[in-house]
């Protein structure tokens, strides 16, 4: 069958980003690709990469991993804040290493900004000002970080269209980021994206979007529901009891402000009971499927898969052959 160091010589290699909401089987999907062709996964998920969160996380159990190993996981402690640009450097490396190998690259997960970054590279932003930061957290002390998405609004509108008013630790960057050099966030990303293969970002290989996009939005809703229950049941209170035992981590850091994560952590400070936990933790669960299918009906070339069934899988199995033969 296929021998991708084949490829290199006579075409650019061809990478596969399989993408698609939470819930939506991405991960079953993938490993049955494994079984029938010479493919090697590499997560792209923004909570998998921290060691101690793999309930909460859907990190694939040992008999998955043990049929489908994935790069990436476990990589990074809790307290170890991992950016997109370290995701970036690290997906690089691993996929130019499974093509050295001769093998197919195939890019899964639900972490939309590490696949844009891959993608478009990184754009050059200033660093943090102290003092430009400070004038925000006013704003949002006296007035609530709705406050501040309102002002983003005003001045980079596409970047407030894709961050969530309750995510005070973007919308700050995002704003600051105009404050410091008077442009947005929005035009650096394009300036970076227009400058096109021969920028310094620029990748060897092509890359091949495809997406799980569920029909049904309400079966989509009782997925995450019972995979929510599901993950109480096999200990995800105990797996973040854990990390709270610590005592090095807060909860503004990036892995404890994952979803389901914060909602338990807000329960083990006492902030809220048991039965408000697990509704705000599907809620924000669904709130994160709804942010993941946004950015993919805008995504460019991004081929539907449909599913997640049968005809999906041979849809996905025709796609990387017909590109790998």
């Amino acid at each position: 069958m296929t021998d991708n160091r084949g490829l290199a010589e006579s075409r650019r290699p061809v990478v596969f980003c399989l993408m698609g909401p939470t819930a939506s089987g991405k991960t079953a999907l993938a490993v049955e690709l494994v079984r029938r062709l010479p493919v090697e996964i590499v997560s792209v998920d923004s909570a998998q990469v921290y060691r101690g969160m793999d309930i909460g996380s859907g990190k694939p159990d040992r008999e998955t991993l043990a049929i489908a190993p994935h790069r990436l996981l476990d990589i990074a402690d809790p307290a170890e804040p991992y950016s997109a640009a370290d995701f970036r450097h690290d997906a690089t490396r691993e996929v130019q290493q499974i093509i050295s190998l001769g093998r197919i690259p195939l890019l899964v997960g639900g972490t939309m900004l590490y696949f844009k970054v891959l993608r478009d590279g990184l754009a050059r932003l200033p660093a943090a000002d102290p003092s430009i930061r400070a004038e925000i957290e006013k704003l949002a002390g006296y007035r609530g970080w709705a406050a501040v998405h309102a002002r983003l609004a005003q001045v980079d509108p596409e970047s407030a269209a894709r961050i969530h008013p309750n995510d005070p630790q973007r919308l700050q960057r995002a704003l600051e980021v105009y404050l410091a050099t008077g442009q947005t966030m929005t035009a650096l990303h394009a300036a970076e994206s227009a400058a096109g293969p021969g920028s310094a970002d620029a990748l060897p290989w092509d890359l091949r979007f495809l997406a799980i996009i569920p029909a049904q939005r309400q079966r989509l809703h009782e997925q995450i529901a019972q995979r929510y229950q599901s993950m109480l049941a096999l200990g995800f209170v105990e797996e973040v009891e854990a990390l709270f035992a610590r005592g090095d981590l807060t909860p503004d850091l990036p892995a404890i402000k994952s979803v389901g994560y914060r909602q338990i952590w807000q329960y083990l400070s006492g902030e809220i009971d048991y039965d408000e936990m697990v509704e705000r933790g599907i809620i924000a669960t669904r709130q994160l499927a709804k942010r993941q299918l946004t950015w993919l009906r805008s995504w460019p070339e991004l081929t539907d898969l449909g599913g997640p069934d049968d005809k999906s899988l041979s849809r996905l199995l025709n796609i990387v052959e017909s590109a790998t033969i």
